[in-house]
């Protein structure tokens, strides 16, 4: 009993540190430094730990090594599972639409609180219109969803975005997303 929970305990430990080097990663990357850093502390903490368990006994119980390597690959999934949920930034969505449903979808899309920007653009054969919607990035499901229910033919492209600046979002409606 003693060794499966040992066995349990370092894949378990492993799932923990990896989520934690993804979530320190998604930090890193958008401009938390103090908090990664954080992070990082505990992922190297509990890397050294359950690392050196592993390690000193490979020779005589080489099943931890495929534990330890299962708890690599369960980290990596959690950890994407994670950074889906906390989905940190913001989000540039690109929408050309026909220009009937464009109009009535930017208005909705404002009264909803997210910024839209409308462009009139030209496609192969009909006058279209970009619409171009700042929003968190949890929101990208909603924003997507909505677009897709005012012209079900739009194209639509998304980018992450490091910093947005002025422009008309309205911080109410920001405060309840």
């Amino acid at each position: 009993m003693g060794l499966v929970f040992e066995f349990l305990l370092i894949f378990f430990s492993r799932v923990l540190e990896v989520s934690i080097g993804t979530l320190r990663n998604i930090l890193v990357n958008k401009g938390y430094g103090k908090k990664a850093s954080l992070l990082a502390f505990v992922e190297a903490l509990i890397w050294v730990f359950v690392a050196s368990k592993v390690i000193g006994a490979l020779s005589t119980e080489p099943l931890k090594g495929i534990v330890y390597a299962l708890g690599f690959a369960g980290g990596v999934f959690a950890g994407s599972i994670l950074e889906k949920i906390i989905a940190l930034g913001k989000i540039l969505v690109q929408a050309i639409t026909s220009r009937e449903s464009g109009l009535e979808l930017a208005k909705v899309l404002r009264e909803a609180g997210f910024g839209v920007t409308t462009l009139d653009a030209a496609g192969k054969e009909a006058k279209k219109m970009m619409l171009i919607v700042y929003a968190e990035r949890k929101n990208q499901g909603i924003v997507t969803k909505m677009i897709y229910e005012f012209d079900p033919q739009a194209l639509i492209a998304v980018q992450d975005i490091s910093s947005i600046r002025g422009g008309y979002i309205s911080s109410f409606r920001n405060l309840i997303k």
